[in-house]
């Protein structure tokens, strides 16, 4: 039988991992335009601690044994077909989407080349040095680990956190946990004011270092010299031929089958930030939705039954600086500081190192 081919477009965490499980049964394409893994759940980390900066980028060359990662952008998908920015065409007996979403800077970092991120987060850290008091607008999870990350680095500067939600994370996991990181951010001197709306947002470029105040609806007037938007996203899918697109949802995200095949589709699988699955989108769903989706395509080669797959209930792990932080898991509960800190302190840089071979 004529070996399969599987192309995999995106090399996130989430077609990293589709791609390394079917590397032994097919002829595996992985199409990505980055030179390099960007493990940017560590990227404010490194912002913060210039230290880390080497330490998360991972050559794609250890990734595959028998297939290939190619240096292109996808131009346009349809089913068993991937045509290239650069012009070449991949025929494909299977497609699996993985090509993620994006944020505003510094939520996410998404040049192609290793050198100019690296020198992105070098100027973040040079602007983060010299500003004399930060704004971060959002209390997610970006919003929170940015300003634990500020205030460790550099214990003193002011750093505030606006959210126009009445509780930390729009009110989603316990109060538990929500209470032990407003602690943890108020004992490093972290000022969170939630329900709280500006009346304009600031008027000088996010990451600039430059004073401005800007006062709340409430009429308090606040002052620093450096801010960023912690909050939205969008999910790029422009590269989607005209059959692949009618899944696409308002919010942009691609419907799914309960065996994350593209609605309407057999043999077109999307994983990661791309569908739909009624969950929170972490690096986590994106791991395990690969890992169902590849054993679907294996089933699909070999024959046998379909794997379908469960979403994630609400949980999430925060860090409030490098020692800090909490977390919460329906299977485990509560995490306080030491247990957040155990499980992503070192946001599983060796797991990523094993999975490069690096």
């Amino acid at each position: 039988m004529t070996e399969r081919k599987v192309v995999v477009v995106g090399g996130g965490y989430g077609g990293i991992v589709v791609a390394q499980a079917l590397d032994d049964i097919a002829d595996v394409t992985v199409v990505e335009p980055k030179e390099m893994f960007f493990h940017h759940v560590a990227q404010l980390r490194a912002a913060a601690d210039p230290a880390w900066a080497e330490k998360i980028f991972f050559p794609y060359d250890g990734l595959l044994s028998r297939g290939r990662v190619i240096r292109d952008t996808a131009a346009e998908v349809r089913p068993g077909v991937v045509e290239l920015a650069s012009g070449a065409r991949l025929d494909a007996d299977y497609v699996v989407l993985a090509t993620g979403s994006t944020g505003p800077f510094p939520t996410r970092l998404d040049h192609p080349e290793r050198d100019a991120v690296a020198g992105r987060l070098s100027e973040l850290h040079e602007s983060l040095d010299r500003a004399s008091g930060v704004l971060l607008l959002g209390a997610g999870a970006i919003g929170v680990e940015f300003a634990g990350e500020i205030a460790a680095a550099w214990p003193g500067k002011p750093v505030t956190i606006v959210d126009p939600s009445d509780e930390m994370f729009g009110g989603r996991f316990p109060e538990q946990m929500r209470a032990d990181v407003a602690r943890q951010l108020g004992d490093m001197g972290v000022r969170v004011l939630l329900g709280t709306k500006l009346d304009t947002a600031p008027d000088v470029p996010a990451g600039a270092v430059r004073p401005f105040t800007v006062t709340t609806a409430g009429g308090e007037v606040l002052a620093a010299d450096l801010w960023f938007a912690c909050y939205g996203g969008s999910v790029p899918s422009d590269y989607l031929s005209a059959g692949l697109a009618s899944a696409r949802q308002p919010n942009g995200r691609l419907a799914v089958t309960e065996h994350l095949r593209v609605a309407g589709q057999d043999r077109v699988f999307a994983v990661g930030d791309l569908n739909d699955t009624p969950e929170i989108k972490t690096g986590r769903a994106a791991s395990r939705q690969a890992e169902v989706a590849a054993e679907n395509i294996r089933a699909l080669i070999e024959g046998g039954p379909l794997t379908a797959y469960e979403p994630f209930q609400d949980g999430i792990i925060v860090t409030v600086g490098p020692s800090g932080g909490a977390g919460y898991a329906p299977e485990y509960g509560f995490f306080d500081a030491e247990g957040a800190s155990s499980f992503k302190g070192t946001f599983l840089l060796d797991h990523y190192r094993g999975l490069f071979g690096a």
